[in-house]
């Protein structure tokens, strides 16, 4: 009967305990990461893929639409996070996100996020897992299939 008694009060107390601590939970409201959506991300986020069939192959075919045609070519501003293609500390070449690579980029409901490869002007920069902003020409990929990535920003420069 005491030990009956004793598992009872220890599930009673641990409960109490972890409402104490997760009570506040839902209404904290802290972002795990700094958004960096902004007007050029809306519009690269609109892309989307024609499916078509060759054999019996499935083929994705990126699809811009006119709000993203237009910044073809154009010098543009992005914010975002460096996702390393290579290992190394410094790099050249990379892929820009909206979201840190440290976040799982393949889960919840919302599928990957946005990204641009990005080509370095000249040098590299040094890794890191805070926000950056690069400047740079974005072109399409005529044929991403054959590797890289659909959105690219060339002759970029690092501004913060």
């Amino acid at each position: 009967m005491n030990k009956l008694f004793l598992i009872l009060n220890f599930l009673l107390l641990s409960t109490l305990v972890s409402n104490a601590q997760i009570k506040d939970y839902p209404n904290l409201n802290v972002p795990d990461h700094t958004p960096m959506m902004n007007n050029t991300w809306e519009a690269i986020d609109k892309m989307m893929y024609k499916v078509s069939t060759e054999g019996n192959k499935k083929v994705y075919t990126p699809h811009y639409p006119p709000e993203l045609k237009k910044l073809e070519n154009k010098i543009v501003d992005l914010p975002g996070y460096i996702v390393p293609l290579t290992s190394g500390r410094n790099h050249s070449t990379f892929m820009l996100s909206v979201l840190p690579i440290a976040q799982c980029q393949f889960c919840g409901t919302n599928g990957i996020p946005p990204m641009v490869e990005v080509f370095m002007k000249k040098g590299s920069i040094k890794y890191t897992e805070e926000p950056i902003k690069i400047k740079g020409k974005m072109k399409f990929n005529p044929e991403p299939l054959k590797g890289n990535a659909e959105i690219q920003l060339f002759e970029a420069e690092l501004i913060r």
